[in-house]
């Protein structure tokens, strides 16, 4: 089951969905996409109650520094946000693909932001607003591609922040003959098979 999140586990009514898939266990919450702070981003307390909640043991993961044999152990994973750019090139470069498809698959897969996008088709629409966060110097944006869906997270916020937002969006459905679903801090989108379930 996968979760696509603008800020985590963040609302009353995210927290409900995912009681209906979490089981009690052990999680990884994975801080690779903030290429600086790592566990010291300042998400990490707040994302790891979230899941504490759930009634979840949390350990802080490195995709940099661990193993894919290592994350395997974990029965979710949640990823935060960040630089999705610095995330790809390091799921690519430790070969996490394969072991993130099998908890899409078996097991709870939670993206944040960043940590959404990379399970995503492509980053070829983060790329109109941020490619000065490209750091890594990606040519191919093509993301883990774990789902269809394409979407773009912190909507609201963003709305008024960034030139043209909306009609950037716009224009790139258009173009790639697709529908963005747009999500603010708050909401998601639950991923399970054939299933989705959109929480506003």
């Amino acid at each position: 089951m996968i979760a696509l999140t603008s800020n985590g586990l963040s609302s009353a009514c995210l927290m409900t969905e995912m009681s209906k898939h979490i089981k009690k266990g052990k999680a990884a919450l994975v801080v690779t996409a903030d290429n600086v702070y790592k566990e010291k981003n300042y998400h990490v307390e707040r994302l790891t109650n979230e899941l504490q909640l759930m009634g979840l043991q949390v350990d802080c993961f490195d995709f940099d520094h661990q193993t894919p044999a290592e994350l395997a152990e974990y029965d979710a994973v949640e990823i935060i946000g960040g630089n999705p750019y610095y995330l790809l090139h390091s799921i690519r470069e430790n070969g996490y693909a394969p072991c993130l498809a099998e908890f899409a698959e078996d097991k709870i897969l939670i993206g944040c932001s960043a940590g959404a996008l990379v399970l995503t088709p492509t980053l070829n629409l983060i790329d109109l607003y941020s490619q000065e966060m490209n750091i890594v110097g990606l040519k191919d944006l093509t993301a883990c591609h774990l789902t269809d869906i394409q979407l773009l997270p912190h909507y609201s916020k963003f709305l008024n922040h960034y030139d043209k937002f909306e009609e950037k969006c716009s224009q790139y459905e258009q173009e790639n003959d697709c529908h963005v679903i747009r999500i603010n801090d708050g909401e998601g989108i639950f991923v399970n098979g054939s299933e989705v379930t959109i929480v506003k």
